[in-house]
């Protein structure tokens, strides 16, 4: 198909003929004042508005293209099949939060998928007033439902004809009902702009004498402008200054586009003024700059005044502001700019550099783990992202927001927002509690919003956001930038979606933080917190979570009462971390000190275990080494289930790697062989036994790591067993990012009662 000019020229395609009447049906049948009509596309997954009535096409752009998985109203339309209805902002900043960051002013929309059977091809749009707490009628809901109705009969008899009924290109920008009809008068036919009153004002002339020769005699220049942003009428103060205060380069100005004639009005900086009085009923008045050649860029105040069928536009001469926003002073594309939308990002290189931030701070967000980690990567990848220089993270608790990170605000300034209680009026507060996204331009701009709240400077822009997991408040975040600034319908709907992804992250730290105290407090209670004293031997355990990740894992040890004097040794470490690991390794400490108490063999502790664990399937599996040792002759019987090898240091220093047999880990073959080593540790002698975190480096081989074991056990001088576990847990402990944890056993065989031949 042919795209339509924005201006809305003559339809002439028997499809776009079609939408067109649609759209203006729509927006007759449920009192609405814009809509339009999406249709998929020739691309999987896309759908494209193909009609628009009632709004500026250019005013729309970003909303030309939707993607059918977004979180959208118009794509969750189409892929449920379901209306969907919004009466006002508020359901609609529930629902659909993306949607309100984008266009954040109060109206009412309607979404109608538009199918025939099976075959579904867009939906139909209603922007029309909010109807606050007031839902949409069943009369509305009928008369939209028939529309859409013949809407799908129409395309699907195209369709059989051989017309294809998918969009491709820009919309069809269709005029509204003559001006005066105001919303929900009907439908119209597609027409062009001489149709309507934009001829007769071009060539001065007006129906009513009396309210022109009232408005002529202002000295401000007032455009009228219709809903599709054509000037319909322009008084003496706007047709004279039109080459100097309006800068029009001399030309009329009735009939063409607003943006057109005034190229300085359509900067992307003023865009969401526009989309403002489209879209809502209330006036917004602004400062606005015309760049002049050679001479320094004229102020203007400018008024914007909505009404059912169109806007009226007010300029005059204004001072310059004690600010000058950077999104005027830069020259920028926006509305009267070719290149705006999309390809204003410029070069491929451009577009990836602006995307390439907040993919990375997704990316970092599912990778960091604790709140801090999650503040850390929202300080070091959104701040650059958005070009801001100040932020504050605040987390819900107990009906109060806490300060959990901060960065660049003056020091001690926020101090007196920490701990505050959801029914203060404060921005940040506010933000949480609507769920609606704040953006002020100014400081300016915050202050006039939030009277006497303090100020940490007197120019800049913030943004406040509200961080909801799953309809869940966590927090909010606030965004500081050092000079005024605007934000546009992308950067609102990025933000918006990124405080989402930290939301979730927050969340998620939050729910590791609990989970790491309960396992934490779970190990502590189940680990020994005294070994027994046995004579001719002395034994000493060293435990240290890891440092990475969830830092609670499943190594445990523990010395037993043997039997016949003697004195078993376990160690053991459960795959895994957090409280499951945890608690298996509760189960299989539990499981091998009641095997032992009942006097079983070494192997028949370790069979036994393994029964057990396959018995109770946790979904886990372990590793654990065995030891019976007699103090009095030495002789150690030994059994490995996929444990580290232990080592054993002389009484002389040599220290070696014993070479035992074993089997399997635990929990994987019930009918496995767990052979029995034996081995004599002399008087003096150490016995280490350890689990693979004290040896295991990300990136080398774990026999590397045994040998490092090795190395500094052998280098150990005859001190101590407290202070030799100490400096072997030490050296390994040191690093700063240690994804296991670790446990080591110890155990020395005494000479005699006077501690003789200890190392």
């Amino acid at each position: 198909m042919t795209a339509r000019p924005e201006t809305g020229g003559p339809v002439t395609d028997a499809t776009a003929r079609v939408l067109a009447r649609a759209a203006l049906d729509a927006v007759g049948a449920a009192g609405g004042y814009a809509g339009g009509v999406y249709l998929r596309s020739g691309t999987e997954g896309l759908l494209r508005m193909a009609a628009l009535t009632g709004i500026p096409g250019p005013l729309f752009r970003p909303w030309w293209r939707m993607h059918m998985n977004r979180p959208y109203p118009v794509a969750e339309a189409y892929r449920s099949g379901q209306s969907v209805h919004l009466p006002d902002a508020e359901s609609a900043m529930r629902r659909f939060p993306q949607l309100m960051a984008g266009l954040p002013f109060p109206f009412g929309s309607l979404y109608e998928p538009v199918a025939r059977g099976r075959e579904r091809y867009g939906v139909l749009v209603v922007l029309r007033p909010a109807t606050p707490g007031v839902p949409v009628g069943a009369g509305d809901r009928r008369r939209l439902r028939s529309v859409a109705d013949r809407l799908a009969g129409e395309l699907s008899a195209l369709a059989a004809g051989g017309t294809p009924v998918t969009w491709e290109d820009d919309p069809v920008c269709v005029p509204g009902p003559r001006s005066g009809s105001g919303p929900g008068s009907g439908s119209g036919s597609a027409r062009g702009p001489a149709s309507g009153s934009a001829s007769d004002s071009a060539s001065g002339s007006d129906p009513s004498g009396g309210a022109r020769a009232a408005v002529d005699r202002l000295d401000l220049a007032v455009l009228s402008v219709d809903r599709q942003g054509l000037i319909g009428f322009a008084n003496s103060a706007a047709r004279s200054a039109a080459g100097t205060l309006l800068g029009s380069g001399g030309r009329e100005l009735g009939g063409r586009m607003l943006w057109d004639a005034l190229p300085w009005l359509g900067h992307s900086a003023y865009e969401d003024h526009f989309r403002a009085v489209f879209l809502s009923p209330a006036p917004v008045h602004f400062r606005a700059s015309r760049r002049r050649p050679h001479l320094p860029p004229q102020w203007l105040s400018v008024g914007l005044h909505p009404g059912a069928d169109g806007v009226t536009v007010t300029i005059a001469a204004a001072e310059p502001p004690a600010y000058a926003p950077e999104s005027v002073v830069r020259p920028g594309a926006g509305l009267g700019s070719p290149g705006h939308g999309s390809a204003a990002l410029g070069s491929p290189a451009d577009r990836a550099s602006a995307l390439y931030r907040p993919v990375a701070l997704a990316i970092a967000l599912s990778e960091a783990v604790t709140a801090r980690q999650v503040s850390a990567v929202v300080t070091e990848e959104l701040l650059p992202a958005f070009g801001g220089r100040q932020l504050a993270i605040y987390l819900l608790g107990e009906g109060h927001l806490h300060l959990a990170w901060e960065t660049g605000f003056p020091n001690g300034f926020l101090d007196r927002f920490d701990g505050v209680a959801l029914d203060v009026r404060l921005p940040g507060v506010e933000t949480l509690t609507s769920g609606r996204p704040l953006f002020f331009e100014s400081m300016q701009h915050l202050a006039a919003a939030y009277p006497g709240i303090p100020l940490d400077s007197h120019v800049g822009a913030r943004a406040f956001l509200p961080l909801i997991a799953s309809g869940r408040p966590v927090g909010s975040c606030i965004l500081g930038f050092d000079a005024p600034r605007g934000f546009g319908p992308e950067e609102r709907t990025a933000l918006t979606a990124l405080a989402g992804l930290i939301a979730q992250a927050l969340e998620r730290a939050r729910r590791y933080d609990t989970e790491a105290a309960l396992a934490r407090g779970l190990q502590s209670a189940l680990l020994p917190h005294r070994l027994p004293v046995r004579e001719h031997v002395a034994t000493v355990g060293r435990y240290l979570a890891g440092t990475a990740g969830m830092d609670v894992g499943g190594d445990w040890y523990d010395v037993l009462d043997g039997g016949a004097g003697r004195l078993a040794l376990v160690i053991g470490d459960v795959q895994g971390h957090g409280v499951a690991a945890a608690a298996t390794m509760g189960q299989l400490r539990s499981a091998v000190r009641a095997f032992v108490l009942s006097d079983n063999t070494p192997e028949q502790v370790v069979r036994g275990t393994n029964q057990l664990l396959i018995d109770l399937d946790p979904g886990q599996f372990a590793s654990c080494c065995y030891v019976l040792l007699d103090p009095a002759t030495g002789l150690a019987l030994a059994v490995r289930a996929g444990h580290p090898q232990p080592l054993l240091r002389h009484p002389g220093g040599r220290t070696e790697v014993l070479d035992l047999p074993g089997g399997v880990v635990l929990g994987i073959d019930a009918g496995a062989d767990y052979p029995v080593a034996r081995f004599t540790v002399e008087p003096g002698a150490v016995l280490a036994l350890y689990t693979d975190g004290l040896v295991e480096i990300p990136g080398t081989d774990i026999d590397e790591g045994v040998e490092r074991l090795r190395a500094a056990l052998a280098a150990a001088r005859p001190t101590p067993l407290t202070e030799m576990a100490d400096r072997l847990v030490g050296e390994a402990g040191s690093s700063t990012d240690r994804p296991d944890d670790i446990a080591l056993l110890l155990a020395s065989r005494t000479a005699g009662p006077d501690g003789a031949g200890q190392p």
